[in-house]
């Protein structure tokens, strides 16, 4: 793909993913309907960005996102992002090297659990208190459980996105 229509592509799927963050300020959900539901589209556009530009340009937006997140204040303390950032170039990474092989269905479900695997234990290590943090458990709960099944499930849900998707993309795309 020409430089810079790379570039144009990163650059619109990098807004879209933002917008999708952002949904946040318009529809007032509570933090687990907001993971889930902002969370399939924000994996479907990772997904999207390493099918249709490559796995670099999709690992740029997997680090744009927690920083822009952060911004937002929707991630409680920056030292989130860089392990939110690593879960999602997880993501990308599997789900890439699986779909390039063929396998569309195993891709999904491989970098679905090795997003969630990763960010649960790394979560779990971060929030135990012996580390960088040492939250009160009211606090430290819920975030490790947004960290694990509502998790797998958004990358679940934006890993079929993303099969639908692909299919109605014109060829060259």
């Amino acid at each position: 793909m020409h430089n810079t229509r790379l570039m144009v592509r990163t650059a619109q799927l990098t807004a879209l993913a933002l917008v999708f963050q952002s949904l946040r300020f318009v529809l007032p959900l509570p933090p687990l309907a907001s993971t889930l539901f902002i969370g399939v589209l924000v994996n479907t556009t990772l997904l999207v960005a390493a099918v249709s530009a490559g796995v670099w340009p999709a690992v740029t937006i997997a680090i744009i996102a927690p920083v822009v997140a952060y911004l937002q204040q929707h991630l409680l303390f920056p030292v989130f992002i860089p392990f939110i950032a690593a879960g999602n170039c997880i993501f990308v990474v599997l789900y890439t090297a699986f779909f390039r092989r063929g396998w569309p269905w195993l891709a999904g479900i491989t970098a679905a659990t090795g997003k969630t695997a990763f960010l649960y234990c790394s979560f779990m290590w971060l929030l135990s208190g012996r580390h960088f943090l040492s939250l009160p458990p009211a606090i430290a709960a819920p975030i490790l459980m947004l960290m694990g099944w509502p998790q797998l499930v958004a990358a679940l849900g934006g890993a079929f996105l993303v099969l639908i998707i692909v299919r109605r993309l014109p060829a060259g795309f």
